[in-house]
């Protein structure tokens, strides 16, 4: 045997002897070498489960933890975890550790009242417990360097690094929307992410030198943070913009400012909170100066604070207030902050809570405490518990570092001990972290494939072999919004893994997952359902609309969309010949829009394609004046016209206005018809006035006519004229009669007109 591991194996001797004394230290080490085991000692739960019950009773919180957590999981099979008796145990442990300080429990105690996990829910419960944890975790940001302690996210979802749970494209976590995001290789080509921007640096690419500066300023999952590396970069950036005393050089390329100002800005923040190197307020100055000069909200917001505490600078709240200010009205979200807590202090809390949202959608820490103090104590609003709580909650999963077991998680998965880090994740579970929960189900999931391939598998430990529990997690994933694990779920319910097989529960959860329009395989799974009648009705035109939406939701399902719509239209067609009973495809109808009065007669005004066009340019013309009317009254009343009394009294008056022109017309026809009648009757009485003056005219003129007519050789002897024989028969002189738009009565074309034979 190995040095290493008689060492360990004589550790543990001597622990086991020296709890015969009941030492809590000693007992407390012996429970944790059973509970995790190591190289030469494998886990003993019931040992484990025996000495934290000791610790338990001696009020132990850590142990009373422990307990809890081995009550609520039935890790090791030592207790049985599916009766309502494990859970009220596990919640009565967590209850003792939480009222003792342990933030563990006080996590898992506010996500079960939370949730109602063996326990109905409890809303001022749960708000009780996460404030506790909450405050905990804003006492711990704010116990760090001016601007707080910063705050690194450490869990992770296992699945994400195979493209999701159903793998790349397949999986909402790597489709549609999120299809631009960092796929399964990301993290492992940060690498060569780092290599191209390094070369791109070297070549001059500013933008690159800052991103390089950036990256290793803030590190991430696979890289760690490097001050002195960063400060390398933003120090390169800078030299291009400013000389050593601080003069601009001239000839720079147009938004070299820009990013000289963003790197000064980190200069000063690593100098005034010490990053990397000693605190020096001095010089955290002269780079926020430089930087303000260019407008750079990180420089404003540490001049802020500076002026705020005192830093190196004279205290002054309102010139710090008028650095926060302009720091803010950049989207800055912690100046939002500092600008939050001044109107707080000062009691306007309605414009202070708008600066705390706009903060909280960058994920401020501070901004949701904030929001959750506000509505909790109910401070210028209704005290509303769900939204404290949701806060609080928010804010006590920020604080990983302090509380949650991730990172020894994270570890042991890397190092391919996959018991180790299921156990620490379902410690996270418990603590009601969604990454947790995914990832506890991830690792015990069992049907990642469709295909049997269970006898080519590599057995798995009785440990990773639980489908009932890895249900649960799906599931308490899938009431924390995971698309994926909603779907997951269905699978379930649908093939009866873990849970007896219920084809209406599994079509309820792809129904509740189809509804976020961003599942690509709900949407097909449910068309499949509908396509062969499982869990719900048959109808394969509801199959078709919902293999559509799939296929609309993400492109990559081209495929079997296309495959599953072909052998659909052929049933379909079948089922059509044959008068089925289920209800074939169907041509979706045209939708049509139900209009009031009022809409359906302004539409009719408007649309031009409701013109007849066989009317006449006049008609036209006439229309066309009413159509600009309409959109004049429109201009008048603006908003008013949507409302349907200001309809219907435009409507009244178009109403009223032709039947007035209606009647205008008759009058002015009536009219016309009694000049041309009096007309007539003058002419006809002017003739006979003629002919009772005319004999006595001619007879006075006889002799005379005689004796002209002798002396001219016989011309007198001429006929007389027709009009002077008969004048009676002489026609009326012609009068000018003004037809108008249409033929009158007593016209030629009026009988024509009417059988519109005649258009004027």
């Amino acid at each position: 045997m190995k040095p290493a591991l008689w060492i360990s194996a004589l550790a543990a001797a001597a622990v086991t002897v020296i709890a015969q004394g009941k030492s809590p230290d000693d007992i407390y080490s012996l429970a944790e070498l059973n509970f995790y085991g190591n190289a030469t000692h494998p886990r003993n739960y019931d040992e484990a489960f025996y000495r934290y019950s000791q610790l338990a009773r001696l009020g132990v919180s850590s142990a009373q933890y422990m307990l809890g957590f081995m009550w609520a999981t039935g890790i090791g099979g030592v207790v049985m975890n599916d009766t309502d008796l494990s859970q009220a145990m596990a919640l009565l442990m967590h209850t003792y550790a939480a009222l003792n300080g342990d933030t563990r429990s006080e996590m898992t105690v506010a996500s079960r009242y939370h949730t109602g996990i063996g326990t109905p829910r409890d809303c001022e419960k749960a708000c009780f417990y996460y404030k506790k944890a909450a405050t905990k975790a804003i006492e711990d940001y704010r116990s760090g360097p001016p601007g707080g302690k910063t705050m690194s996210k450490i869990g992770y979802r296992l699945a994400d690094d195979a493209g999701g749970v159903y793998g790349e494209g397949a999986s909402v976590s790597s489709s549609g929307m999120n299809a631009v995001q960092a796929g399964p290789e990301s993290h492992g080509a940060i690498d060569d992410v780092m290599e191209y921007l390094d070369l791109m640096s070297r070549k001059g690419d500013l933008k690159a030198t800052f991103s390089l500066g950036r990256m290793t300023y803030e590190g991430g999952r696979t890289m760690e943070r490097s001050f002195k590396r960063a400060r390398v970069y933003f120090s390169m950036v800078t030299r291009k913009y400013w000389t050593n005393d601080g003069k601009v050089i001239a000839g720079n390329h147009p938004g070299i400012e820009r990013l000289a100002s963003k790197a000064a800005g980190y200069l000063g923040r690593m100098y005034l909170r010490g990053e990397g190197l000693e605190t020096n307020y001095e010089r955290a100055l002269l780079w926020f100066r430089r930087g303000v000069t260019n407008g750079d909200a990180l420089c404003q917001y540490g001049m802020g604070l500076m002026y705020q505490d005192g830093l190196g600078v004279p205290e002054d709240v309102l010139k710090a207030a008028e650095y926060f200010k302009v720091s803010a009205e950049q989207d800055y979200a912690p100046a939002q902050v500092k600008i939050g807590e001044l109107l707080l202090d000062q009691g306007d809390v309605q414009i202070a809570t708008r600066y705390f949202e706009l903060a909280s959608r960058h994920g401020d820490i501070e901004a949701f405490f904030y929001l959750a103090e506000i509505a909790d104590r109910g401070m210028g609003r209704e005290k509303s518990c769900g939204v404290a709580s949701a806060y609080y909650k928010i804010v006590a999963e920020k604080a990983e570092e302090i509380h949650s077991p991730f990172a020894a998680a994270n570890q042991a998965y890397t190092n391919g001990d996959i018991e180790s880090a299921l156990v620490f994740y379902m410690m996270a579970a418990e603590q009601g972290y969604e990454v947790g929960q995914a990832n506890v189900a991830y690792l015990l999931d069992e049907e990642k494939s469709r295909l049997p391939l269970h006898f080519f598998r590599k057995r798995r430990s009785p440990m990773l072999r639980n489908p009932r529990l890895a249900l649960i997690h799906w599931t308490r994933s899938a009431k924390q919004s995971n698309i994926d694990s909603m779907v997951k779920m269905g699978d379930y319910y649908l093939k009866g893994v873990g849970t007896e097989a219920d084809n209406e529960k599994a079509a309820a959860c792809y129904q509740a997952a189809a509804e976020y329009q961003q599942s690509a395989q709900a949407l097909w799974n449910l068309g499949w359902m509908h396509e062969n009648g499982i869990g719900v009705q048959q109808d394969f035109h509801l199959a078709k609309r919902y293999y559509d939406q799939a296929l609309e939701t993400n492109q990559e399902a081209y495929l079997p969309v296309t495959l599953s719509l072909l052998k659909l239209r052929l049933r379909s067609f079948w089922n059509t010949i044959t008068n089925g009973r289920v209800k074939s495809i169907q041509s979706e109808p045209e939708p049509k829009q139900e209009w009031s009065f009022g809409e359906w007669v302004s539409n009719f005004l408007q649309d031009d394609q409701l013109y007849d066009h066989e009317l006449d340019e006049a008609e036209d013309e006439i229309m066309e004046s009413g159509h600009e009317q309409i959109h004049g009254s429109q201009d008048i009343y603006g908003d008013l016209l949507d409302d349907g009394i200001i309809e219907s009294l435009i409507i009244v008056g178009l109403a009223a206005a032709l039947a007035f022109l209606v009647y205008y017309r008759q009058q002015r026809q009536l009219n016309n018809i009694n000049n041309n009648n009096q007309q007539q009757q003058q002419q006809q009485q002017q003739p006979a006035e003629q002919r009772q003056g005319q004999p006595a005219e001619r007879n006075h003129h006889q002799p005379a006519a005689a004796a002209a007519g002798g002396g001219d050789g016989g011309q007198g002897d001429e006929p007389p004229r027709q009009e002077e024989r008969n004048p009676q028969h002489a026609p009326p002189p012609p009068v000018h009669q003004e037809r108008g738009l249409f033929p009158v009565p007593g016209d030629p074309d009026y009988g024509q007109w009417v059988a519109g034979g005649v258009a004027h």
